[in-house]
């Protein structure tokens, strides 16, 4: 059973919530839409035991973050290390991308959560290319 939340985590929590970053409030604008779309419920700035996560669905034990760049300096990978090994041992897979990934490959982040959540099937597009050798030829 999950450790009760302590009232300053959630006061965490909400204060992160109002100072996302650009790159958190593009990806949140796309994954609060997965409830009305595929009936899958995000959460943002979450506390999950003695963290704040920057999105995660319980459902699937998902857990999405945003880094930016003091997350790359030795004491910052190692604290991630450390976070993501226990929250694994909670259920969780933990899904990094960097700020740098968001602005210049935006789509294929979603793509990969998608995929994580299993709302992306490997099947054909539905009109391929004529060069692919699976569409309509020219007449």
């Amino acid at each position: 059973m999950p450790s009760r939340i302590q009232p300053s985590e959630i006061s965490r929590a909400r204060r992160l919530r109002r100072a996302m970053t650009d790159g958190e409030r593009k990806l949140w604008s796309e994954l609060r839409e997965f409830r009305r779309w595929h009936g899958i419920h995000v959460r943002r700035q979450a506390p999950v035991g003695p963290y704040v996560v920057d999105f995660v669905v319980h459902e699937n034990g998902l857990i999405i973050e945003v880094d930016g760049e003091h997350h790359f300096s030795p004491s910052g990978m190692t604290r991630d290390r450390v976070r993501d090994d226990w929250l694994a041992t909670q259920g969780y897979k933990v899904l990094r991308f960097n700020t740098g990934e968001l602005e210049t490959a935006f789509d294929g982040c979603v793509e990969e959560i998608m995929r994580e959540l299993g709302l992306m099937l490997d099947t054909p597009t539905p009109n391929p290319s004529p060069q692919g050798g699976g569409g309509q030829g020219l007449e």
